[in-house]
């Protein structure tokens, strides 16, 4: 769901910056890893924790199977063009496909599946959601790998306050933080994640080195302008650096995605 993978350039050289000067990096909202998966590349010397609250390690483990599903649907679809809509035969035998894997298997990674068939930037998490949606041939070329992406981490999977909890005490730690958007998707997080708890999150940044993202769709930066001009260097955020990409979802979509750090 994340745009993190346009940023690693940027988020590699904050890690530089601080080489020698933390030992420890905190991903407290983990995703796909990617972030963890990069300091611990970066810093192969530091402790990295993957606070995985979403399992992504339950996809990851699922590679083999999700490659397999996603070959089928391929060759039943050879000969259309890439991102061609699929006719309503087309789409239902993709379906089949979907459902037949899910009911020998058990389980099977729709939200990797449904990025194959589903424009760019739709995303779903059930085999339900899938069926309501206009598909198209967008499987990928080659197969996914997943081999030693997990390796030297520390994986975790709890609530982001209780690990900071944990956390909060060393004084060379390092906390990357990629909250759900406000106003916007938030996964795992959909049942009980409100505006008191995104707020709450920017209570972690005080005293703390950090690494943090947000996006213009999320209005956090103008929130923390604010409360920067009534509270002054108590307020979140006060003093940090922002950098700033302009990413597409689609030809239609696009934001701007933020990277503010203080170290």
């Amino acid at each position: 769901m994340g745009q993190k993978r346009y940023f690693i350039r940027d988020f590699s050289e904050v890690l530089k910056q601080v080489a020698g000067q933390i030992d420890t990096v905190v991903d407290l909202f983990g995703g796909s890893g990617l972030l963890s998966y990069t300091a611990k590349k970066v810093l192969p010397g530091c402790r990295v924790i993957y606070n995985d609250f979403d399992h992504y390690d339950r996809r990851l483990a699922a590679v083999e199977d999700t490659n397999a599903i996603l070959t089928t649907i391929k060759q039943r679809l050879s000969g259309v063009q890439a991102n061609q809509r699929l006719t309503q035969k087309q789409r239902a035998d993709v379906l089949r496909i979907v459902e037949e894997a899910q009911n020998r298997l058990g389980w099977v990674d729709i939200m990797t599946i449904g990025r194959s068939v589903l424009f760019s930037g739709k995303w779903v998490t059930s085999l339900e959601e899938l069926r309501k949606h206009t598909m198209y041939n967008r499987v990928r070329p080659g197969a996914y790998e997943s081999a030693s992406y997990l390796d030297g981490l520390e994986v975790v999977h709890m609530d982001y306050r209780e690990l900071f909890e944990r956390e909060r005490g060393n004084m060379r730690a390092l906390f990357v933080l990629d909250p759900p958007y406000l106003t916007t998707e938030c996964g795992m997080y959909e049942n009980y994640w409100k505006l008191t708890d995104y707020l709450n999150v920017l209570r972690l940044l005080h005293g703390t080195k950090y690494i943090y993202f947000t996006s213009d769709k999320s209005q956090i930066v103008e929130l923390c302008q604010f409360m920067a001009d009534e509270y002054g260097e108590a307020a979140p955020m006060y003093g940090a650096t922002v950098r700033m990409r302009t990413n597409h979802l689609n030809y239609q979509a696009k934001f701007n995605d933020m990277m503010i750090t203080k170290l």
